[in-house]
């Protein structure tokens, strides 16, 4: 049987990932010490792989395809194809930044204040492009973990990643830059869009079905109804992902709306669309959204 070998990433985004693929219609379930997770569609093989290495298997064919953050690709300067962003992290739908951070107290205000001083951090690579740009010279030193707790006695500075800034707060240290924002990438091997036309048609349905499910995320349907002579007050405070789809009823005066809009504004929508005179107002849940 035809197969993709498909790299889930281990560790914070593994379960968020998991959760991804389940709204996409796949189950993945993951045994206790096993790398190989089952997954519900016979011509995929999962493997998990630290997010930190994908690029690099993906790149030299060990798994067609995989999950890795943009700067993984920059830090191992892997050559991948991208098929598609997917912006979704272990606690929101944000990406994440990697920032530049020094102890609350310190002298340091920009990176022209790192001259000759000592960085911790897990991407060495991205800090030493980054201090090229400013012409400076730091001694940069990869930290294994725990990097917020070095400075000030093991490191003037770090740079760390963080989604809301908290971790960096609670240890006393102050943001003086973002170096660049990261969002997770779904890769393949570059050689495969070339060869391979079954794995790459395989592989771009997989990323719809992923797409798809972030695309619905905060979103929500409504349908109601509302009388000709009311329709265009109605749709003049109808916000809609798209023009809203009319049709007529049984009953000729009557007009059927059916429409998506974000789910922080239903709450005040459904009474103003009530006012203008709407009526049989149904909200639906979205699971999908494909355009």
């Amino acid at each position: 049987m035809k197969k993709i070998k498909l790299g889930l990433p281990k560790g914070s985004l593994q379960d968020s990932t998991i959760r991804l693929f389940k709204k996409a219609g796949y189950s993945i379930s993951v045994r206790d010490r096993s790398y190989f997770p089952y997954i519900d569609d016979p011509e995929i093989e999962c493997m998990l792989i630290r997010a930190q290495e994908m690029a690099r298997y993906v790149e030299h064919g060990v798994l067609d395809a995989g999950f890795t953050g943009k700067d993984w690709i920059l830090e191992t300067n892997s050559k991948v194809h991208v098929i598609t962003e997917l912006v979704y992290s272990k606690q929101n739908m944000k990406p994440v930044k990697w920032v530049l951070a020094v102890p609350e107290k310190s002298k340091i205000k920009s990176a022209k204040d790192l001259e000759g001083k000592t960085i911790a951090t897990e991407v060495v690579n991205i800090t030493k492009k980054y201090l090229k740009k400013f012409k400076v010279k730091a001694n940069v030193e990869f930290s294994w973990g725990a990097t917020e707790v070095k400075p000030p006695d093991l490191a003037d500075a770090i740079v760390e990643i963080t989604e809301t800034g908290n971790s960096l707060r609670a240890n006393k240290l102050r943001i003086v830059d973002t170096l660049m924002e990261s969002s997770t990438q779904f890769i393949a091997n570059k050689q495969i869009f070339k060869d391979n036309k079954w794995k790459a048609e395989k592989i771009n349905r997989i990323a719809l079905m992923l797409k798809s499910v972030l695309a619905a995320e905060g979103k929500a349907g409504l349908m109601l109804n509302v009388k000709k002579n009311d329709l265009k007050a109605v749709l003049k405070i109808l916000p809609a992902l798209e023009s809203p789809t009319i049709s007529t009823l049984s009953e000729s005066d009557w007009i059927a709306i059916n429409t998506i809009v974000n789910e922080k504004e239903i709450r005040d929508l459904i009474p103003e669309l009530k006012l203008k005179g709407a009526s049989g107002i149904v909200e639906f849940p979205l699971n999908k959204i494909v355009y």
